[in-house]
């Protein structure tokens, strides 16, 4: 019986944030993972969806068990660190799962900023990293400034162009906030990040306007229906978001040497073996090289209550980058991660294939 025909919709699904994080790690082991290297993984994901990054959060551990299943990932990488410079290191992730490189790429950065003020980490034979805002958050929380890049196999238009050919190429920024959550910039340089069509269907949404295109190149609010994306700024100023993907695609593959964006593996299939060999980049500054502590502290209080009290539309308020997935945060911590029906169906079918315990509800 539907909801239509009268029944009650079904109870929203909630876990908790331990919970979710606890069911990851304990999948990705049981696919095979190298413990350290399924905690990384697990890390990256929840925060993800606590901030309400659903699209970069737990719904792709689906796809991470299974191409730890099917050799595209290394389960046991030996992480690698060659200083190139005073300030400079490449890291090798051994074809392990981005995010557990990414985590120690960062690490490095900032102990050689703390040394020299600012420094810069490129990782190489890599895979998808996940939400890049949870590398920038790291430094953060250790007082440094920090900048997150990578690109992706091709699912962007190029500005009038008809046929996909930059990835959604995020970059991160993040900076410390005194007694407060970090400034957290975290963007796609398409309009939306692919996985975030990915999300909207299972969900059964459909996308704004000016976002995707169809097979023929015309525009589409259907998720299924998306062949390819439009770079931020959509048909008419996509130059911006093209602009912007270029960048990311020096920072990350010519400058890496690992595959531009067209030459990438794509993430899902057909071939679900060959390592993808993602480039990542990061750079982290050290604030008090430039100015006193006590004076970025004073400098990004004022700017930031400034920036909130700005006038706003009708029922709006001005926020910082990162206010609204601090308040996605705090109500998730409180209430628990809602997890999508099919979602939630795909987790216990991957439970079951795994021999582990289901996730569980929220208490």
């Amino acid at each position: 019986m539907t909801a239509a025909s009268g029944a009650a919709p079904a109870a929203e699904f909630r876990a908790s944030g331990a919970a979710v994080r606890g069911f990851i790690e304990t999948a990705l082991s049981a696919a095979g993972s190298e413990a350290t290297q399924a905690a990384s993984v697990a890390d990256a994901l929840t925060q993800a969806s606590l901030r309400g990054v659903d699209s970069h959060g737990c719904r792709l551990l689906v796809h991470y068990a299974k191409v730890v299943r099917t050799g595209r990932i290394n389960p046991s990488p030996a992480l690698g660190a060659k200083l190139t410079g005073p300030s400079t290191v490449i890291v090798d992730g051994d074809n392990g799962f981005g995010h557990h490189a990414s985590f120690f790429a960062i690490d490095e950065a900032m102990r050689l900023a703390r040394e020299t003020g600012i420094a810069a980490a490129a990782v190489v034979n890599s895979s998808h990293f996940g939400a890049a805002g949870c590398y920038p958050m790291r430094a953060a929380a250790a007082g440094l400034v920090s900048f997150a890049f990578c690109n992706s196999d091709s699912f962007v238009l190029p500005h009038d162009g008809v046929a996909p050919f930059h990835g959604t190429n995020p970059l991160s920024f993040a900076a410390p906030v005194t007694g407060n959550r970090p400034y957290l910039f975290d963007m796609a340089t398409s309009m939306v990040p692919w996985n975030r069509v990915q999300d909207m269907a299972a969900k059964g949404l459909k996308l704004p306007a000016d976002v995707a295109v169809d097979a023929t190149g015309k525009p589409t609010v259907e998720p299924l229906e998306s062949a390819a994306l439009l770079p931020l700024g959509g048909l008419a100023f996509g130059h911006k978001g093209a602009g912007l993907a270029s960048v990311m695609e020096i920072l990350s593959a010519v400058m890496t040497g690992m595959p531009h964006c067209a030459d990438l593996l794509g993430m899902v299939g057909p071939d679900w073996t060959t390592p993808r060999r993602l480039g990542h980049f990061f750079i982290v500054i050290d604030p008090e090289r430039f100015v006193p502590r006590a004076l970025y502290d004073a400098g990004m209080a004022a700017y930031l209550a400034n920036l909130r009290a700005s006038p706003a539309r009708d029922g709006k308020s001005v926020m910082a980058p990162g206010d609204r997935e601090w308040k996605v945060e705090a109500e998730r911590s409180a209430n628990g991660i809602p997890v999508a029906p099919a979602l939630k169906e795909a987790f216990d079918t991957l439970a079951g294939e795994l021999s582990i315990a289901p996730l569980p509800p929220v208490a």
